[in-house]
């Protein structure tokens, strides 16, 4: 285990929540046109794809520090917590994907929608 890697991993995932919740502040009542939406509901669909993913990883990952390190669970056995938690991030990969899919239907309904810079100009 690389502490560095690990303490950028824990960083970058800091950083993640940190930019969704400054676009959560920026579009509490921002209005928010078509064009605008779209981008953001791509990047929006390729994080809920990089979650799924992660998700797994993560959960193959607690499985392999069975094998990679002396583990204590004061709750009950190690391997029973790790399946515990494989079992909840799967399907917290599966809803991810289903968000994934969602937000895309929604950038789909809007991709053909545009707005003019002045009203007089329709």
């Amino acid at each position: 285990m690389n502490p560095e890697r690990t303490d950028q991993m824990i960083k970058s995932a800091d950083v993640a929540y940190e930019a969704i919740r400054f676009l959560n502040h920026a579009t509490i009542a921002a209005t928010v046109p078509a064009p605008v939406a779209y981008a953001l509901l791509g990047s929006l669909s390729q994080m809920q794809d990089a979650v799924a993913k992660l998700a797994g990883q993560i959960a193959t990952g607690l499985d392999r520090s069975l094998l990679d390190f002396d583990v204590y669970d004061d709750a009950r056995d190690p391997a029973e917590s790790v399946a515990m938690a494989a079992d909840a991030l799967e399907r917290t990969s599966g809803h991810a994907r289903a968000a994934a899919e969602r937000v895309s239907a929604a950038q789909a309904a809007i991709a053909l929608q545009g707005f003019y810079l002045d009203k007089e100009d329709e």
